[in-house]
């Protein structure tokens, strides 16, 4: 019903729909409070759940504390301590500012908030429900603040309506928590959902532990450390091997000064840092941390704060591609490659195999729990069991303990210690090198595709097309770089027709064009000559490949002449080389093994894939079964 007459809003009508431009389901309530207490100055954060943070949320920390006579103000809307001025945005360094989180998440369910700050003799208990103020008294509390928060959406059931299962909004906090986690690793947090722990970080400042405590071992283990430095900002973290790639972006977590972002930017500036390295479609694992100096970024953009806008960011999106190309050349990347043992599943029906990761953080959360339970009841992360914690962490080895019990004996199992699980050694001498080149054995071709070579108790496979394309790419792009490109004329020239969008990335690209050996001319209208081509393209489809290239530079956002470089010289690399299931002789495969070893990165090809993978002689032996 539309009414004509115009009206002020009641208070308690305003504070709901001012609550639901921050508080959208219970993930958001639990990242007001964690950032609050962050910026608080807490070294430990609890949070539990029930129900997916529906029914019940709680939120632990030992930061400050809110003085009493402050406690209803921080409830009003547009009340902080953490900025006084409009221009203080521009050199903000907390996580929370626009002062509505407490006034909003009151308006729509039951709060109770007990708190005290270190300097005061007792603490004080608020209770406040629908924005109404119930309760404020004294009580005796720990250093620190812990709200709970009841019945979200109680009082707004349309909204409650249109939230997810209890799992997904589980789900949701978990992955906010892990990002906040990664950003503070001087901070412990502890994650209960539904009486469980889900995980726990050790708070020792240490990056990498905190990806390995969120991650496991496989992550972790599987890492290499990038930083870089430049005037406005700069730049550290961890990405992961090539071998670590995902089916989507999930893993690639930003931090701009502390703050979780999403950034096509940053993440295209990844994914190009990773050309020739991933294949198609697959995406690396990334956590990486920018600090900006005041003014070198704008995080007042979106309600959320999940999206950010870089004063200069040419610089930072080249940055980071350079970073990490860098980081990724230059090692020695064979993937050693288990085989797999189906009978595993016939014998654990037998006898019942418990795997279990060498101190994981479930683990180590069970265990400091009951020390916990038996001593302290209910004041988590006290600094005796963080030391405990830390203490057994570190006696984490790379090495699996499998628990063999035979069914009639589980209580008393024995302990049988394995090979430990084999991964990527780069630290090895290099199966390129000129000392290993002279102890390889061909052993010889299989399938018309791929050669067998044995060196140092390993089996490895070279797919020859993979590698022919590398070496076909690693030629064109030296000789780019050393300026030695030449042409073949067209005669008569290919006349091709380009599309508005064709034409204008030619003419922003027409440089490149030139430098990889074409000559191309305006023909009149849509129409272009091309009157030479690149003189390593003899036997394939000139026309289609300078159409292919246009294509990919209408898709080009940045002035990233290298990257239409790459991409072209890939394609023109795989489509010259030799294909699969082509009988080469011993001699041939030889010759290509001597220039895969004068390559930097022989390890994959222009498009990502494999170029060669390896086998243990100690897989071969669990398979066979001499080894169990």
């Amino acid at each position: 019903m539309v009414r004509n007459e115009i009206a002020l809003l009641n208070q308690e009508t305003i504070d709901k729909i001012a609550a639901g431009e921050v508080v959208e389901r219970p993930s958001s309530v639990v990242k007001e409070l964690v950032e609050n207490a962050i910026d608080a100055g807490a070294t430990a954060i609890t949070v539990e759940i029930k129900d997916g943070g529906i029914t019940l949320l709680r939120i632990t920390d030992n930061g400050y504390g809110i003085p009493k006579e402050e406690i209803p103000l921080a409830f009003l809307r547009h009340t902080t301590n953490k900025i006084r001025s409009a221009s203080e945005l521009l050199s903000l360094h907390t996580l929370g500012f626009r002062g509505e989180a407490l006034s909003s998440i009151a308006a729509v369910s039951k709060v109770e908030l007990i708190t005290k700050t270190k300097d005061a003799l007792i603490g004080s208990r608020y209770v406040i429900e629908g924005a109404k103020e119930l309760s404020l008294e004294e009580m005796g509390a720990p250093d620190g603040t812990t709200f709970f928060v009841r019945q979200l959406f109680y009082n707004t059931p349309a909204r409650r309506k249109f939230l997810k299962s209890p799992m997904t909004e589980g789900n949701y906090i978990q992955e906010l928590l892990e990002r906040l986690a990664l950003s503070n690793p001087s901070i412990s947090f502890r994650f209960i959902s539904n009486g469980k722990d889900r995980f726990a970080t050790a708070g020792n400042g240490n990056l990498k532990d905190t990806i390995y405590e969120l991650y496991g071992r496989e992550i972790a283990s599987s890492l290499i450390e990038v930083s870089a430095e430049e005037e406005s900002f700069s730049l550290h973290g961890f990405i992961g091997t090539p071998a670590l790639n995902r089916g989507n972006r999930n893993f690639e977590s930003f931090f701009v000064n502390g703050r979780y972002i999403k950034s096509g930017i940053l993440s295209k500036s990844l994914e190009e840092g990773y050309a020739g390295f991933l294949m198609q479609h697959q995406y690396p694992f990334a956590v990486l941390m920018f600090d900006f100096a005041d003014n070198g970024v704008d995080v007042n953009v979106h309600p959320s704060k999940l999206e950010v806008r870089f004063e200069n960011s040419n610089v930072v999106y080249n940055t980071l591609l350079r970073t990490v190309h860098d980081a990724l050349a230059h090692r020695e990347d064979i993937d050693v490659v288990p085989v797999a043992e189906e009978e595993d599943e016939v014998i654990a029906e037998a006898t019942p195999i418990l795997r279990a990761e060498p101190f994981e953080a479930s683990r180590l959360q069970s265990m400091k729990d009951s020390i916990v339970e038996q001593i302290h009841k209910d004041t988590p992360y006290e600094a005796q069991y963080k030391e405990f914690y830390e203490n057994k962490r570190k006696e984490s080895v790379a090495e699996e303990i499998v628990y063999h019990a035979p069914a009639a004996n589980v209580g008393n199992p024995t302990i049988v210690q394995e090979e430990p699980v084999s991964k990527p050694n780069y630290e090895q001498a290099s199966f390129f090198s000129e000392e290993a080149r002279a102890k390889h054995r061909i052993i010889g071709q299989v399938f018309g595709t791929y050669w067998l070579v044995e060196y140092d108790g390993k089996l490895y496979i070279i797919d020859q097309h993979a590698a022919h394309e590398k070496v076909l790419y690693e030629k064109t792009m030296a000789r780019l770089h050393e300026k030695t490109m030449t042409s073949q004329m067209v005669n008569p020239p290919i006349i091709v027709t380009l599309s508005t969008q064709e034409e204008e990335a030619f003419e922003k690209y027409k440089e490149s064009f030139e430098t990889l050996g074409y000559q191309v001319e305006h023909f009149g209208g849509k129409e272009y000559a091309l009157t030479a081509v690149p003189d390593n393209i003899l036997n394939l489809d000139k026309r289609q490949l300078f159409l292919d290239a246009i294509s990919a530079c209408v898709e080009l956002k940045e002035d990233k002449t290298s990257e239409l470089i790459l991409e072209r010289i890939a394609s023109m690399s795989c489509k010259a080389a030799v294909k699969g299931n082509h009988v080469l002789s011993k001699p041939e495969i030889e010759s290509l093994i001597d220039e895969l070893l004068s390559l930097d990165n022989p390890f994959r090809c222009p498009h990502g894939r494999p170029t060669i993978i390896a086998m243990t002689q100690y897989e071969l032996d669990k398979k066979f079964k001499r080894i169990v």
